[in-house]
């Protein structure tokens, strides 16, 4: 069993979709929460244009904040979603330590996410993820709609995984697959992760699943199997792609960590400090979360209890 990290993308997948713009102390606060827990990587926002995604307008100066001495503990990543040069160059500037960029292995929702098809599309991250390599910034490179797509139904695999190619010749060596719709089940998660080991055997795996149709967690145990080590996840299971066809929440972060803690894995995050994130985060847009441990509780807690 490889280690496994949590990769915390609330911040930006969860809040991107909302109405009620959160302000940016409240954003440091669930954020500082998140890094006491013991979350590896946070993703902070996305370099976008604010006036399409106002929730994210104020993503540099959340970066900014973080770039202050002690606000950061040590080995902590802040991740940042990118999708053009200019983004880019925010995440330069602002102290991004992780790039997260992507191409959609469906060209319509390609288009409606970025404006570009997905030749054009993977031509332009390519090269945006060979100039933040460069400049010794780490980067992720994701497949968007890499199991299917509410606007084209069915991705082949040979599509994703030309994609895949095209990263791997360009030496991006940490790859992330992203079920933008939701669509994925655990057979085709194993089947295509495989696919990927056997092109190149050192890969670093990512995944990021939606719960659209009920099997995000089960789709995280079967990339489990395949030897993913980095789970994409939303506090409070938040979230939802804007420019796909049914948007809905991401894979739970809370109920994820305690899954993996009643098999001894991610023990070092604490499951109570998440809980009182997600409990803050419904106060705040003051509805119940999709989330299923802030419900019910945390099973050893309840064992502690009796």
């Amino acid at each position: 069993m490889k280690e496994i990290i949590i990769h915390e993308v609330g911040l930006r997948d969860g809040l991107q979709i909302e109405k009620q713009t959160v302000p940016l102390e409240k954003k440091i606060e669930w954020v500082d929460v998140l890094l006491a827990a013991g979350i590896g990587i946070v993703q902070l926002g996305s370099f976008v244009n604010p006036e399409k995604v106002p929730q994210m307008a104020d993503t540099d100066k959340l970066f900014g904040h973080y770039r202050q001495p002690g606000k950061k503990p040590q080995g902590a990543l802040l991740s940042g979603l990118v999708l053009n040069e200019k983004g880019l160059e925010r995440g330069m500037a602002c102290g991004v330590d992780m790039f997260c960029m992507g191409v959609s292995a469906s060209d319509t929702h390609s288009r409606k996410n970025t404006g570009k098809g997905t030749e054009e599309a993977a031509a332009q991250i390519v090269a945006m993820a060979q100039a933040a390599m460069k400049a010794g910034k780490r980067v992720q490179a994701s497949i968007q709609s890499a199991f299917g797509c509410g606007f084209e139904g069915p991705i082949p695999a040979e599509r994703v995984l030309g994609i895949v190619d095209r990263y791997l010749a360009a030496g991006v060596r940490n790859i992330s697959l992203a079920d933008t719709a939701g669509h994925a089940y655990p057979p085709q998660v194993e089947s295509l992760y495989a696919e990927i080991r056997r092109r190149d055997p050192q890969v670093e795996l990512a995944c990021h699943f939606h719960n659209t149709y009920g099997l995000g967690l089960a789709n995280c145990y079967a990339a489990m199997r395949a030897g993913v080590t980095y789970y994409e996840s939303a506090l409070g299971g938040l979230g939802g792609c804007p420019f796909t066809k049914v948007a809905a929440g991401n894979v739970c972060t809370e109920d994820l960590v305690h899954s993996l803690q009643r098999e001894g894995l991610a023990v070092g995050i604490d499951l109570e400090k998440l809980l009182a994130a997600s409990r803050s985060l419904a106060a705040f847009f003051g509805r119940e979360l999709p989330g299923f441990i802030l419900k019910a509780g945390s099973i050893a807690r309840l064992q502690k209890a009796q």
